[in-house]
């Protein structure tokens, strides 16, 4: 052996072994047919990857799945069970797309140039350059997936399960077209859940205005153009009088007449008691709206979904939103109609997850699914014990939002996804669909946008269809559900599904879509292990369609791990310039290094602070492992203690030595049954270090301990650290090979100790 460890000259060695050994593809279950199902070697474990954007570097909290995961699959590999570890990559819908629009914005062009198709086709194209990196940093990492069974979410036959599904919610009543007002940010051009809106506390003027007999607090006076009512508090005796009648309002492009209105949404408490109700640009004041239809006029509509005032706001069209909110004030101002301002106001406003633009509530049709009946049966599951979660209180938090869900918007107005089998028929018996809003690209390249039944006068139905861009159809509308076209007549939904309706299905749709008799033999999977943080977006979610589709919880543990922070706690981030890069860590210090670095005292749900100086110390750890290996297989080489193997002399405290190292085995098996593996991997290091190399070879030294004994507890210890140190153990392991020291051929499909 060489005198020190260099892992840059041992890991793409070992993991091309590894590869080449067919180790990372567990037995097909066909072929244990007919084979006792009590046997230990033929039982299933499963564990389904979460994927990783397909064309991103790997982060941190990356490299924090893949270490826990590999060493779970790892360690079941090692105690005989059939352990298939499903890895795959994720589109990553408007993530993907966001980050593909600024490249076109660097060549000087936009979405806008391109039809829908020609966009999807580039999107491909620049997702299939990058789509290798994530796997080959995973492998750098010493991930031992299956990758003969790699699947990414927009294959083929993952997109026909996907569309299959929502056939299926439909059918059962499950999905509804609706006008409610959405999430949308005017940047990214799409609207999101509830859940993935970003909400941050900013101080925002709150401005009183005279609103008739009434003077009332807003922190959007911008939006008054789209009033439709003015509400009080029922039991509020201050405007009781008013209740039902209708008042004048002096407006900036106009005086207008508004109905009073009673609700309990309002908080005599705050400002004046008054507010005004704009349906069209305000969550709270849609519902109001909702609850008194007979009363008062629905949604007027005065912001754009490019983010601009529309045509009903006369001299103030086509400012964006914060330079007519302070256009309007000045104006307001000008007039004599702003009593006060409280420029100290702090309030909760949504923001986009991912460019940080402020949201815009806005009315459109748009897909929801009715989740009561799927969370209902979620929480049965959970209630009856079929779903353990380890971490820190998140068993709790899911079924807080198992509780509270409110229907899923599952529409995405962006191109890179699953494009929604729906369908709308155009033609003379379907006059309805006439007014779909059209925005297509012609022939010679120029934007054509209106509504279907106008356009059609000039331009056929086909060429609307090659240079589509999108469509908006009205909430009225009539639609057909099917994967193919109905017929030339025709036209299909340009909005695809949120990513998370897709990765929703993946635990059973990777299965079911690779070879035949996965499903049956590793469904439900066993750990789904992910970071907290996503729990209500993707973990919740599974839950639901799995329990909808299957009958059965698609996975029989949660592990949530934390997230990771620097040395210090804080978050990181490229502004601080805390982050640690997965791929540079494991150039300089070693891929095993990281991991151990990683995983060592780590709690499920916790977050946990890692820095240069914890990986330098697993560096370390590496080195000490290679060293004691060495000096054993030195000595063992020596001639002066050959006699003393050959000879089976029988020292004292080898019985106790063998009675030490099975209670470790024991410990750290126990430990990682238990998914307290933070602590095994902390019990191995301690024991390795200040018993196995401080004690036990000083006491081999003193010829205290045979080195037959201490051989055999290198080997224990070899097999006990490989899940979580897997390069340099397997290193160690195949220099003992070249000395005969070792019977198995591979350390990675050694069986693990006491098994």
């Amino acid at each position: 052996m060489d005198k020190k460890y260099k892992h840059s000259d041992f890991e793409d060695r070992i993991y091309s072994l590894w590869e080449k050994s067919g180790g990372f593809t567990p037995p097909l279950p066909k072929a244990m047919e007919g084979k006792s199902p009590s046997s230990k070697q033929l039982k299933p474990f499963c564990i389904i990857m979460p994927p990783p954007n397909a064309n991103d570097p790997l982060h941190t909290g990356h490299a924090m799945f893949v270490t826990i995961e590999d060493i779970l699959i790892r360690w079941k590999r090692m105690q005989g069970y059939a352990a298939e570890w499903l890895p795959g990559t994720d589109h990553a819908g408007i993530e993907t797309q966001f980050v593909f629009e600024k490249k076109l914005k660097k060549e000087g062009k936009s979405r806008f140039d391109f039809d829908r198709e020609t966009l999807y086709r580039k999107i491909w194209e620049y997702v299939e350059e990058n789509s290798g990196i994530a796997i080959e940093q995973m492998k750098k990492l010493g991930a031992s997936a299956d990758w003969s069974r790699y699947k990414f979410t927009l294959d083929e036959d993952i997109v026909k399960m996907v569309m299959k599904t929502f056939e299926d919610l439909y059918k059962d009543g499950l999905v509804y077209r609706d006008l409610q007002l959405v999430n949308y940010c005017t940047h990214c051009g799409t609207a999101f859940s509830n859940l993935e809106v970003k909400h941050e506390e900013r101080k925002t003027p709150l401005y009183y205005l005279k609103y008739g007999p009434f003077t009332l607090a807003t922190v959007r006076p911008e939006t008054k153009f789209g009033d439709t009512a003015i509400a009080v508090n029922p039991k509020d005796n201050r405007y009781e009088k008013y209740i039902g009648k209708e008042v004048e309002v002096e407006g900036l492009i106009g005086d207008f007449a508004m109905k009073v209105i009673a609700d309990d949404y309002v908080d005599p408490k705050f400002g004046t008691g008054v507010v005004k109700i704009t349906p069209a640009h305000d969550s709270n004041d849609f519902e109001v709206w909702k609850r008194h239809k007979s009363e008062i006029p629905g949604p007027k509509q005065v912001i754009g979904f490019d983010g601009k005032l529309n045509k009903l706001t006369g001299k103030y069209a086509n400012l964006p939103v914060k330079k007519a909110r302070n256009k309007v004030v000045e104006d307001l101002k000008e007039k004599g109609w702003i009593e006060k301002v409280d420029e100290n106001y702090k309030h909760t406003i949504g923001t986009c997850y991912r460019c940080g633009t402020t949201i815009e509530p806005l009315p459109m049709p748009q897909f929801f699914i009715k989740v009561k009946s799927l969370t209902q049966k979620a929480l049965q599951a959970l209630e009856k014990k079929e779903m353990k979660v380890y971490g820190a209180g998140h068993d709790k938090i899911l079924k807080h939002w198992l509780n509270n869900l409110e229907d899923w918007n599952i529409s995405r107005q962006i191109v890179w996804g699953i494009r929604m089998p729906v369908w709308y028929q155009i033609g003379k018996e379907q006059d309805k669909n006439d007014d779909i809003y059209i925005k297509f690209v012609e022939s010679s390249k120029k934007n054509i946008e209106g509504k279907l039944g106008k356009l059609l006068e000039n331009h056929d139905l086909e060429e609307i269809k090659k240079g589509l861009q999108s469509l908006q159809a009205p909430v009225g509308a009539e639609f057909v559900v099917s994967p193919t076209s109905p017929g030339d007549n025709f036209i299909q939904e340009t909005d695809t599904f949120d990513t998370w309706f897709s990765s929703a299905q993946w635990p059973f749709v990777t299965l079911k879509t690779n070879n035949p008799g996965d499903f049956d033999f590793w469904y439900p999977t066993d750990v789904m292990e992910t970071a907290y943080d996503i729990l209500p977006f993707w973990v919740m979610r599974m839950l639901m369609m799995g329990l909808y589709k299957t009958n059965k919880v698609p996975f029989k543990d949660v592990y949530f791990h934390g997230l990771i922070r620097d040395e210090r706690g804080q978050k990181m981030s490229k502004s601080k310039g805390n982050v640690i890069n997965p791929l540079d860590v494991v150039a300089k210090f070693g891929a095993d290094a990281l991991r151990m670095a990683l995983v060592i005292r780590s709690s499920a749900g916790l977050d946990k602070n890692v820095g240069e100086a914890d990986i330098r110390g697993m560096r370390n750890l590496t080195n000490k492992i290679w060293n004691a290996a060495r000096f054993i297989t030195i000595n063992l080489e020596n001639t002066k203690f050959k006699s003393q193997n050959s000879n089976n002399e029988q020292i004292l405290n080898d019985k106790e030595f063998k009675q030490k190292l099975d209670k470790v085995v024991e410990n750290v098996t126990q430990q990682l049954e238990k998914f307290k593996i933070g602590l095994a991997a902390e019990t191995v290091y301690n024991q390795f270090w200040h018993w196995f190399c401080d004690s036990s070879i000083e006491d081999t030294k003193k010829g205290q301990l045979s080195w037959r004994a201490l051989k055999n507890g290198l080997l224990v210890f070899l097999k006990l650290f490989h899940p979580f140190v897997p390069f340099v153990t397997e290193s160690v392991w195949q220099e003992l090979k070249k000395n005969n020291l070792v019977e198995e051929e591979i350390l990675m499909l050694a069986k693990w100790p006491n098994e």
